[in-house]
Formats: C-alpha cells, sequence, structure tokens
C-alpha cells in the first residue's frame, strides 16, 4: 500500500476515506465564507500533502456541492508541491448565495499513478480510423 503524508494548518478534521469502497479522500474548508451567485472563490483546505514520487493528487468536486449548485474545478497536485491545497469553487445558482462552513466536506481528493512520457516532436502524425473527427463524431451527442 502507497502512503500519503500529510500536515495538517489549520484546526480541521483530518483526511479520511468515508467508506471502504471510496476512492476519494474527503478534504474539509479550513474556512467560512460565502460564495454569491456568479463568483468563484479558492477556499483553503488546511493541509499539505507529500504524494509519492510517480503519483499525482487529483482534487475532485463533492457531488453533494454539485447537487447544491456548487461546481467543485477539477485540479492536479504534483508529487512535488508541498503547500497548501485550495479547492476552487463556483456558485452556479441564480439569486442564492452558497454558505461553505469551517470543517465541511468540500473536496475529494484521488491519488493516482502517472507516467512520465519522452516527448519527440514530429511532423505528422499516424493516421485512425477517426482521425481528426471531435465531438459528436459518431452521430451521437
Amino acid at each position: 500500500m502507497t502512503t500519503l503524508r500529510y500536515r495538517l494548518l489549520a484546526d480541521v478534521p483530518p483526511p479520511a476515506y468515508q467508506t471502504a469502497g471510496a476512492s476519494g479522500i474527503d478534504l474539509c474548508a479550513a474556512v467560512s465564507m460565502t460564495i454569491y451567485p456568479g463568483y468563484t472563490a479558492g477556499v483553503p483546505l488546511g493541509i499539505s500533502v507529500e504524494i509519492p514520487t510517480g503519483f499525482e493528487g487529483q482534487l475532485r468536486p463533492r457531488s453533494s456541492l454539485s447537487a447544491n449548485g456548487i461546481l467543485g474545478h477539477f485540479g492536479t497536485i504534483d508529487s512535488d508541491y508541498r503547500g497548501e491545497i485550495v479547492a476552487v469553487l463556483t456558485n452556479l445558482s441564480i439569486g442564492q448565495n452558497r454558505r461553505i462552513t469551517k470543517g465541511e466536506r468540500i473536496a475529494q481528493l484521488v491519488i493516482a499513478p502517472v507516467e512520465r512520457v519522452e516527448l519527440v516532436r514530429v511532423e505528422q502524425l499516424s493516421e485512425t480510423a477517426r482521425g481528426e473527427r471531435g465531438f459528436g463524431h459518431t452521430g451521437k451527442r
């Protein structure tokens, strides 16, 4: 099992998996704040982590916030970053302020392996059946 070392920077609940089958580690807000309709805010999580080399941290939204009009933005935490993790949240509701409370679970952290690749510039890429066709290329949207 891989180990994730962490340091609490504020008086918040420690990171934790909520169930045996959870893929994300829940992280809590380190401050209380109001996010106004249409606004985006960075919410400090009061934690820094030491992600092992060869892995990344994927900061993801919690579905409970999404169901209430708060969009949690995805983020990547590199293995050499040691600063405080901040969740970026946007209030998508119309006319409703959204309150974030200190200690509230607002993000989740998934640790995933990362493979580095050699970058090689070429003049042409290999051909495929799909080619350059993008969104909706199968006729289904």
